[in-house]
């Protein structure tokens, strides 16, 4: 039976490198492809693939907030995480976003390819690289899974969504789009996160959100024009 996989990367030749591995193996399918998270999850509910290959830096929803999304509402799909990140953090948040598999880009091809095959029945796979770090930091007991800062334990996987995007400078209208989510549902969230936090604007979200690692400034034009749209509420 052929598997049908859906590839979301942001960077075309490494969508285009994986699709001709994959077009040599006829026990695959590209059925669809996405270089961000928001289409993503839109592309899984029109053509429900039996797995997404997800990489973890995309624009707008990163890739393990897309996976959670995805299986919110589809969770019989199988999610494979492919990136070139292989800390502790990384694998463990995909893991527990409900990914089956996380690959590294430097895996081979065959490696690749074993992945898929495992999570396409049903299994789980990690590249050894990750498998033997992760092995390795909890025998020693000290794995770093980073916790959120006491002051946003009390936000929702949802709201912590919207606290991300705002602090990148998105506005309520882009947010609702990229979320699917109605304008006055994501106002509301902003205003009982500020309620929640104890803060009186958006500056102050945008500010607690770099100060818990949720996301990084940008460079200085960028980071100039996000902080003068958080300054004045970023409607």
């Amino acid at each position: 039976m052929i598997t049908r996989v859906l590839l979301v990367d942001d960077h075309k030749i490494m969508r285009d490198g994986i699709r001709a591995i994959l077009k040599l193996d006829e026990d695959f399918q590209v059925i669809g492809e996405s270089d961000n998270g928001t289409e993503a999850v839109a592309l899984t509910r029109k053509l429900r693939p039996d797995i997404v290959l997800m990489d973890i830096g995309l624009p707008g929803l990163n890739g393990i907030e897309a996976t959670a999304e995805i299986l919110r509402y589809q969770p019989d799909i199988r999610v494979a995480i492919l990136s070139m990140y292989d800390d502790e953090h990384s694998v463990v948040s995909a893991i527990r976003s409900g990914a089956r598999a996380f690959v590294l880009k430097r895996a081979s091809d065959n490696d690749l390819l074993d992945a898929l095959r495992t999570v396409a029945k049903g299994g789980s796979y990690l590249s050894p690289q990750v498998s033997d770090r992760l092995l390795t930091r909890i025998q020693k007991g000290d794995l770093d899974a980073k916790p959120l800062p006491s002051a946003l334990e009390g936000l929702s996987p949802r709201e912590l969504q919207v606290l991300r995007l705002v602090a990148e400078g998105k506005t309520s209208k882009e947010i609702a789009v990229m979320l699917a989510l109605g304008l006055q549902t994501v106002r509301s969230y902003r205003k009982t996160m500020m309620k929640k936090l104890a803060v009186n604007n958006v500056a102050g979200l945008t500010q607690l959100a770099l100060a818990a690692g949720l996301t990084k400034l940008p460079g200085p034009p960028a980071r100039e024009q996000m902080l003068s749209a958080s300054a004045v509420g970023g409607e």
